[in-house]
C-alpha cells in the first residue's frame, strides 16, 4: 500500500474519531445533584452554581432573605455576569428581604404582581444548568424547613424551557423600586453599603 493511501486513511480515522468525540460531547446526559434540607447543603449548592457562572443567572424567587445567596449574586454582577432576578410582591414590603440589597447593587429586579402568590423557586444559569425545587433562598428554608433542591447541569433544552418561562414572567413584571423593603439590616448587609460599595468583613 502506497504511503500517500496510508496517511489518507489515517486520516480519515482522525477525522471519524474526533465528530465521534464530538457528537458524544453533544450527547452528554444532564447532571442532576439532590440537596435536602435542613442543613443540607442547599444555599452552598446555590452559591457554587452562581459562582460557576460565565454569562447569565436568570432568578426567579418567592421568598429572597438569604444574604449569602444574595451577596454572590451581587459579586456574579461585578465581574460582568448578566444577573436578573424576578421577585413575588410580597418581596416590596417584606421584612428581612434582600431585594433593596440586590437591586440597589445593579441588578435589575422585578415585581410579578399577575398571580396570588409567585411562588417559583428557579435558577437558570448560562442557557444549560436549572436550579429548582422547593427551597426557598431563605435563612429558614436551609436552617428549619423540610425543603428539596436540584441542580440540573448540562440540559439545555430543559434550561431553554425554563428561559422561555422566565421571559413570560418578566413581561408581566414592573420594576421593583428600592427603599420599600424592610431589610433587617436598613438596606445594608454585612458586606455591601446602600449602593453596593464593598465594605471591610467586620472581624470577632
Amino acid at each position: 500500500m502506497m504511503k500517500k493511501e496510508i496517511l489518507g486513511i489515517l486520516l480519515s480515522i482522525g477525522i471519524a474519531l474526533c465528530f465521534s468525540k464530538g457528537l458524544q460531547a453533544q450527547s452528554a446526559s444532564p447532571d442532576i445533584k439532590v440537596y435536602f434540607s435542613p442543613h443540607g447543603g442547599c444555599t452552598e449548592a446555590v452559591i457554587r452554581a452562581v459562582k460557576s457562572a460565565q454569562s447569565q443567572v436568570l432568578v426567579e424567587a418567592y421568598s429572597f432573605t438569604s444574604e449569602p445567596i444574595a451577596v454572590a449574586l451581587i459579586e456574579a454582577e461585578k465581574r460582568g455576569i448578566d444577573v436578573e432576578v424576578i421577585l413575588d410582591k410580597s418581596q416590596e414590603q417584606a421584612r428581612g428581604t434582600e431585594a433593596d440589597l440586590i437591586s440597589e447593587s445593579g441588578i435589575p429586579t422585578y415585581i410579578d404582581s399577575a398571580y396570588r402568590i409567585a411562588h417559583d423557586k428557579v435558577m437558570v444559569i448560562d442557557g444549560a444548568k436549572v436550579i429548582t425545587g422547593s427551597f426557598n433562598f431563605t435563612k429558614s428554608a436551609e436552617d428549619f424547613n423540610a425543603e428539596n433542591l436540584l441542580v440540573i447541569s448540562n440540559d439545555p433544552p430543559l434550561a431553554a424551557q425554563y428561559t422561555t418561562s422566565w421571559n413570560q414572567h418578566l413581561a408581566q413584571s414592573h420594576p421593583y423600586h428600592p427603599g420599600k423593603s424592610h431589610h433587617k439590616n436598613g438596606s445594608r448587609s454585612r458586606y455591601y453599603g446602600p449602593l453596593g460599595v464593598r465594605e471591610t468583613e467586620p472581624t470577632g
